[in-house]
C-alpha cells in the first residue's frame, strides 16, 4: 500500500503528500526516484494531448484531496454553474475542497496525511462548534470551531507534542493548548498551494 502511494506521486509528477511525515524526508520516492514507474530515469519522448494533459491535472487533485471521480466531478459541476455571477470559480473550488473536514484536521495539524485524517473523523475524534461529526465531507463554515474530543484524548495524547512546531494556514487559527482551532476566513486558490493547473481541470470538466 506505502509502495503503490508512492507510485502515484511519481506517476503524476508531483509530491501529492500521501504518506505523511515520510514525504518530508529523504526517503520521499520523488526524491530518490523523480521519474515515473518503469521508465527508468528516462523521459517520455511523446507528449500528450491536450486531452491527456487535462486528464492528468484533474488527477492530481483528486489524489492531492483522496477523494473520488464522483465526488470530484460533482464539486466541478456545481462550481461551474458560478461562472455566470462572475465569481472566480478557481476560488469556489478551492473552497470547497479545502473546507472538508478531513482536510481541515490535516491542515490544522491534528493528522499527518490527508488519509489519517479520514480516519480520525470517520471514527468520531473530533467536534464542529461541540457536536460530534463524523464525515470526512462535511463543509466547515466560517466561524466553526474544530476541536478534538476529550474522550479521545488518550488515543491522541502526541498530538500536543507533534503540533507544537506546526504553522497552521493564514484561514485558519490553531490554539495548541487546547487543540482546537478555527475558521477565519475563506481559503483562495494560493493558500491551497496545488500541484495542478486548475483551469486546465474546468477545461476538462466542460467538454
Amino acid at each position: 500500500m506505502q509502495e503503490l502511494k508512492c507510485k502515484i506521486c511519481r506517476r503524476l509528477g508531483s509530491k501529492l503528500f500521501l504518506k505523511g511525515d515520510r514525504c518530508y524526508s529523504p526517503k520521499c520516492a520523488m526524491i530518490k526516484r523523480p521519474y515515473a514507474p518503469g521508465l527508468k530515469g528516462k523521459r517520455r519522448t511523446s507528449a500528450p494531448s491536450e486531452y491527456g494533459k487535462q486528464l492528468h491535472e484533474s488527477q492530481k487533485v483528486k489524489k492531492w484531496y483522496k477523494i473520488s471521480e464522483i465526488q470530484f466531478g460533482n464539486y466541478v459541476e456545481d462550481v461551474l454553474t458560478h461562472r455566470e455571477t462572475g465569481q472566480n470559480v478557481a476560488n469556489v473550488l478551492v473552497q470547497k475542497l479545502e473546507k472538508r473536514l478531513d482536510n481541515v484536521i490535516y491542515r490544522l495539524g491534528f493528522a499527518s496525511s490527508r488519509s489519517q485524517a479520514r480516519q480520525l473523523v470517520n471514527h468520531g475524534h473530533f467536534l464542529v462548534n461541540g457536536k460530534k461529526v463524523d464525515i470526512p465531507s462535511y463543509q466547515v463554515k466560517v466561524g466553526d470551531t474544530i476541536s478534538v474530543k476529550k474522550a479521545n484524548d488518550g488515543a491522541l495524547k502526541n498530538l500536543a507534542v507533534s503540533i507544537k512546531k506546526y504553522n497552521a494556514p493564514a484561514w485558519i487559527e490553531i490554539d495548541k493548548e487546547k487543540l482546537e482551532g478555527k475558521i477565519k476566513k475563506d481559503p483562495i486558490l494560493e493558500d491551497a498551494q496545488l500541484p495542478a493547473e486548475i483551469t486546465t481541470i474546468f477545461e476538462f470538466y466542460s467538454r
